[in-house]
């Protein structure tokens, strides 16, 4: 297939902006994963779909404040995106400026903290950063939450909890996984009082996300790198669900891509490390039974992805019903279930 067979026409104004007042609030577009078959639900329904004999695997990564503001010795602005932690006081990070620093270029941030350019790793800056307070420390003192490039405006103190998971605990996202924003503390309490077995997996989903596809022919296609790391106890319960007959239900693609990264010997095993894996239609499913996620961009890895759990012809029927019936997209927008 190629990229343009992904593309479609969506309206402005269906670009959520901003989370709902509530969390469970979103609409839910239901799919039938064999016949494509649609329905109309509210989030909250959810919790009708899914039975005790089933499993929901949540992405547990924590959405760091990875966006920093500063000016280069020249005066001119610089736009930092941390990419990637790598020690206490260096990170690999994008980089926004009118001319590109090179390397010993400082960048003077807020409150008198300071980076300096080491080199460069492809696209990405090598920064070190300078005096004795860690990256963390950095991030927390001045670091803005790293909106999507399609969210229009700056964040705001309601970001700092909405573009989080209410279960997120291993630190080292830049994007959030979307679809576990649509669960509060209460909707996790009504399913554990019905029985339905959870897990986690990690993967620190990184900008990468948001890059557009760049060759027509998806072979082509050079797939970002993100880190992920699924427990021994995920894997026994994957497959003490499959033993009883349930379903793996992954909440987001970004668990799926985790599932399935630890699934590319034929079985799942527990492991961790950088995953460059690239779904798309014809790849064959080994841990996954069923999917919520929230509607992706249009040539998109992600859309790509879900369009490989159904079929391209289910999918973008899907989503032409969704902007007729004027669903939110993207990241605080509404959600769909695939096989529930």
């Amino acid at each position: 297939m190629k990229k343009s067979d992904f593309n479609y026409f969506l309206p402005e104004h269906l670009i959520a902006q901003a989370p709902l007042s509530q969390r469970t609030a979103s609409r839910l577009l239901m799919m039938d994963r064999q016949t494509g078959a649609l329905a109309d639900k509210d989030f909250i329904d959810f919790i009708d779909r899914v039975t005790p004999q089933d499993l929901l695997v949540f992405n547990n990564t924590k959405v760091i404040a990875a966006r920093l503001f500063g000016r280069k010795a020249t005066g001119g602005k610089v736009e930092i995106l941390i990419e990637r932690v790598l020690t206490n006081n260096q990170a690999l990070a994008h980089l926004r400026a009118s001319k590109s620093p090179k390397a010993g270029a400082r960048i003077t941030l807020d409150k008198d903290y300071a980076c300096e350019v080491i080199g460069r790793e492809g696209d990405l800056f090598h920064l070190s950063f300078l005096g004795d307070t860690s990256i963390w420390t950095l991030l927390d003192d001045i670091g803005h939450i790293p909106l999507p490039p399609y969210i229009d405006r700056a964040d705001d103190i309601n970001d700092l909890t909405r573009y989080q998971t209410v279960f997120a605990q291993h630190v080292g996202a830049v994007a959030a996984p979307t679809a576990g924003l649509h669960f509060d503390e209460a909707l996790l309490a009504q399913l554990t009082e019905k029985g339905v077995n959870r897990a986690f997996v990690t993967l620190h989903v990184g900008s990468g996300t948001f890059q557009p596809v760049r060759t027509e022919n998806l072979a082509e296609h050079l797939m970002h790198k993100e880190y992920f790391s699924v427990s021994q106890d995920t894997v026994d319960a994957v497959n003490a669900t499959r033993a009883r007959g349930g379903r793996v239900i992954a909440i987001g693609t970004t668990a799926v891509r985790a599932l399935e990264s630890a699934s590319q010997s034929g079985v799942l095993q527990a492991g961790e490390g950088d995953t460059t894996l690239f779904i798309v239609p014809g790849y064959e499913f080994k841990s996954v039974d069923a999917l919520l996620t929230n509607f992706h961009l249009p040539e998109s890895t992600l859309l790509m992805l879900v369009s490989a759990f159904s079929s391209h012809a289910s999918i973008m029927k899907a989503y032409q019903w969704a902007i007729e019936k004027q669903y939110r997209f993207f990241s605080y927008g509404d959600a769909m279930t695939i096989g529930l």
